[in-house]
């Protein structure tokens, strides 16, 4: 190994953020939530990319809040995945598909402009796509 070899390198932590930052991504992390839990029940709203978001803010302005998540009972599974190695598992992915096809019905039902029907259709096709191409966790992982 050479001294450039980043393995060499010694650990740094990163600076801790401004008060003021902490603080608004703690309230960001919050307004996820909310708004994850409003998903969960409402057909259409998403929950997993608010649950990311939460997860992702609360990492860097509340080590307990992120602690809470990554053991709750719905959320935890999805976030430990996420965490090692940008998995969904299975369930998830049909989870997901299941609640897009309903939505996309509705919509479809629904919409008052075609065109407008169209786009969100779309959107989430291209969401379900790129979810079915992450790898699944490992099992038993």
């Amino acid at each position: 190994m050479t001294p450039e070899d980043p393995q060499n390198l010694p650990a740094v932590e990163p600076r801790p953020l401004p008060l003021l930052v902490r603080w608004l991504l703690l309230v960001f992390a919050a307004l996820c939530l909310v708004l994850a839990a409003i998903g969960v029940v409402a057909p259409g709203m998403p929950t997993t990319v608010f649950v990311l978001m939460a997860a992702w803010a609360a990492a860097r302005s509340s080590p307990r809040l992120h602690r809470w998540l990554l053991n709750h009972r719905l959320f935890g599974p999805l976030l430990r995945n996420w965490e090692n190695g940008r998995t969904v598992s299975r369930r998830a992915k049909w989870s997901a598909t299941a609640a897009m096809a309903f939505c996309a019905v509705v919509i479809g039902f629904t919409a008052h402009k075609p065109w407008l029907a169209g786009v969100a259709i779309g959107s989430m096709a291209v969401v379900l796509a790129w979810l079915w191409r992450r790898p699944e966790p490992p099992p038993g992982g």
